[in-house]
C-alpha cells in the first residue's frame, strides 16, 4: 500500500521521456506487436507481497502452463514502479504484470498496454468501482486481480473500557464522534488514522466528493461537500478525538493498535496479517466506515490489474493466462494463500463464508472508491499529503484550493 515517490517518478519519467523522443510504445507502423500463434514463453512480473503470494502465483502459473502445453515464468519484483517502468519503455517487456491503480493511467494514456478487456469472458462479474479504476478514455484495459478496502477496527478491550457497548459502534459521523468523545474522557486516544489521502479520502467518499472526476480529467477537490469532510477530520484532529500515526510514535495506524495505544483506526484488510503475526492476543473487531451526513457509505479500494503488454507477442495466449488467474475458484485459492479478496462479484458469497470476520471490508468492495485515475500526477499528490499532514493548523479550503489548481496544471499540461 506504500509506493516510493522516487521509483514511480522514475518509471512515469522513463515512459513519458521514452514517447517523446519518437521510440514511443508502438514502433510497428500497423500498430500491433508480431503475434506468435504457437506455445507461448510469457514472462510474468508480479509485486510480490511476500512468500506465500510468490509460491502462490508460481503454483497457479506453473499449472496453467501444464495444462495449455505454454511456457510462463514467474518474476517478483524488487520494485516494480522502477522495473516495470525501465521494462515498458525498453523493447522486450513482461508479457503480463501487475498494475496498481494508482499506476494505470500512467501506463495507459502512453500506450504501454494491450486493452484487452473486452476479450475476456464475462468482465461484468467484476466490481464496476474496480473496472472504473482500469478505465481510461472510455476503454477499460485490463482486469482486476483483487481488492482490498478500508474498514474501522475497535479494540474489545479498550471499547468496554470506555463503557461502550455493541450498540454505541458507530454507523454515522455523529456516533463515531460520540464514540470518541466517551473514550477520550477516560484517558485513552479514540481514533488513530493514516495522514494521506489513501485514508483521509475516504471521507470524501463519504459526503458525495472526490478530488477529481470520474474520468480523471478535471479536478473537483474545492467544493462544499470536500469543505465539510476535510473539516470533519480536522475537527477529530484538533479535538483530540483523532490522531495520525507518528503522534504516537508508530509507523502506520494498525501499529498504533496493535500496541493498545488507540481504541480504534482506520485501515485495510492486509490488518489482519499484521495482527495476526505482531498482537495476536489483542481482541477486535471489525466493522464498515461510518457514514457521511446524508447516509452516504464510503471506503477506498485498493487493487491491482493484470496487464498485458502492447508490445507483448503472446497477446492470446496472455488473455487465456488472464482468464485463468481471475476465475472464481482461483481467486478464492488467492485469498486463502495470502490474504486478497476476490475481485468478481460472484465470488462474495463465498468468501464472506469462509472468512466471516471480513465481511465489513468485502461489503466495502461494492462501494469502495478507487484512486485518482490521471496521469503525470505524483507530485501533485504528494503535495497534497503534505497538506493533509498539516490539517490541523491548516485550512481546509485552502488545501482542497491548493490541489484544484495543481492539478490543473498537472491534467492540462
Amino acid at each position: 500500500m506504500r509506493h516510493s515517490r522516487f521509483a514511480t517518478a522514475v518509471a512515469a519519467a522513463l515512459l513519458l521521456t521514452t514517447t517523446a523522443c519518437g521510440g514511443g510504445f508502438d514502433d510497428d507502423p500497423s500498430g500491433a506487436a508480431q503475434q506468435s500463434t504457437g506455445p507461448a514463453d510469457l514472462k510474468i512480473l508480479i509485486a510480490s507481497s511476500g512468500e506465500a503470494e510468490t509460491k502462490a502465483v508460481t503454483d497457479a502459473t506453473a499449472s496453467w502452463a501444464g495444462a495449455t502445453g505454454n511456457k510462463a515464468t514467474v518474476t517478483p519484483a524488487q520494485d516494480i514502479a522502477q522495473q516495470l517502468g525501465q521494462a515498458l519503455a525498453g523493447s522486450t517487456p513482461p508479457d503480463v504484470f501487475y498494475v496498481d491503480a494508482a499506476r494505470f493511467a500512467d501506463y495507459a494514456s502512453v500506450g504501454a498496454l494491450e486493452p484487452y478487456a473486452d476479450k475476456v469472458s464475462n468482465v461484468d462479474d467484476f466490481y464496476p468501482n474496480l473496472r472504473q479504476a482500469f478505465t481510461y478514455d472510455s476503454k477499460l484495459y485490463c482486469i482486476p486481480k483483487d481488492t482490498s478496502t478500508l474498514a474501522l477496527q475497535i479494540n474489545a478491550d479498550l471499547w468496554t473500557k470506555a463503557g461502550l457497548t455493541d450498540a454505541d459502534i458507530p454507523t454515522n459521523w455523529d456516533q463515531l464522534t460520540t464514540a470518541a468523545q466517551k473514550i477520550k474522557a477516560k484517558g485513552i486516544v479514540p481514533l488513530a488514522i493514516g495522514d494521506t489521502r489513501d485514508r483521509i479520502g475516504a471521507f470524501l467518499v463519504q459526503n458525495g466528493g472526490w478530488w477529481t472526476s470520474a474520468d480523471g480529467k478535471q479536478p473537483t477537490a474545492d467544493t462544499p461537500a470536500n469543505e465539510t469532510a476535510l473539516g470533519y477530520v480536522q475537527g477529530l484532529l484538533k479535538n483530540g478525538l483523532a490522531q495520525y500515526p507518528k503522534q504516537l510514535d508508530t509507523g502506520w495506524g494498525g501499529e498504533a493498535f496493535g500496541k493498545a495505544k488507540v481504541a480504534m483506526t482506520i485501515e485495510g484488510n492486509w490488518i489482519k496479517g499484521a495482527m495476526k503475526a505482531d498482537f495476536p492476543n489483542v481482541k477486535y473487531t471489525v466493522k464498515e466506515l461510518p457514514a457521511g451526513p446524508t447516509g452516504t457509505k464510503g471506503t477506498l479500494s485498493f487493487t491491482q490489474c493484470w496487464g498485458i503488454a502492447a508490445k507483448s507477442q503472446f497477446k492470446d495466449q496472455a488473455i487465456k493466462f488472464v482468464e485463468a488467474m481471475t476465475t472464481a475458484d482461483q481467486q478464492m485459492q488467492f485469498a486463502t494463500a495470502f490474504g486478497v479478496m476476490p475481485s468478481r462479484q460472484s465470488a462474495q458469497a463465498q468468501y464472506t463464508a469462509k472468512f466471516p470476520e471480513d465481511a465489513a471490508f468485502i461489503a466495502g468492495a461494492a462501494y469502495g472508491h478507487g484512486p485518482v485515475n490521471a496521469p503525470k500526477m505524483d507530485s501533485v499528490l504528494a503535495d497534497l499529503d503534505t497538506a493533509l499532514q498539516g490539517l490541523t493548523t491548516g485550512t481546509p479550503k485552502a488545501v482542497l484550493q491548493r490541489f484544484d489548481k495543481n492539478a490543473k496544471t498537472a491534467l492540462g499540461g
